[in-house]
């Protein structure tokens, strides 16, 4: 068999950090097509001339609170993210900071992207 990893276990964690946030990055652009397709699309711009300013209106309400996204397919291990995390995948079950806690302490992995480890840890 030709092993083209490293045999020690410091050299085989580089590949491994780089591998994991290479999935990061793709999960991400994954996401991103992904909303982009679930858009409806949009009517051809008038030809009429642009406004000088456009035009203020709401903006989108962003989601808050903290979620679980349950090991499976792509994700290895449950994880806790932010709300609003880019890399959180399509299943975000929502849940309250402190259920998110627990699960931080009972072994779930923090999201690598958002964090939620720093905001909920803190005294």
């Amino acid at each position: 068999m030709d092993d083209d990893l490293p045999p020690d276990l410091d050299r085989l964690r580089t590949p491994e950090t780089w591998a994991d946030l290479y999935l990061t990055r793709i999960r991400a652009r994954i996401a991103a097509v992904e909303r982009q397709q679930a858009r409806p699309p949009q009517a051809p711009a008038p030809t009429a001339a642009p406004p000088s300013r456009p035009a203020a209106g709401p903006r989108p309400a962003r989601p808050t609170g903290w979620g679980i996204a349950e090991a499976g397919i792509g994700v290895p291990a449950t994880e806790i993210h932010r709300g609003d995390c880019w890399a959180s995948g399509k299943k975000l079950l929502p849940v309250t900071a402190e259920r998110a806690r627990a699960e931080l302490a009972d072994g779930a992995r923090s999201c690598d992207a958002c964090r939620p480890d720093r905001v909920l840890n803190r005294p």
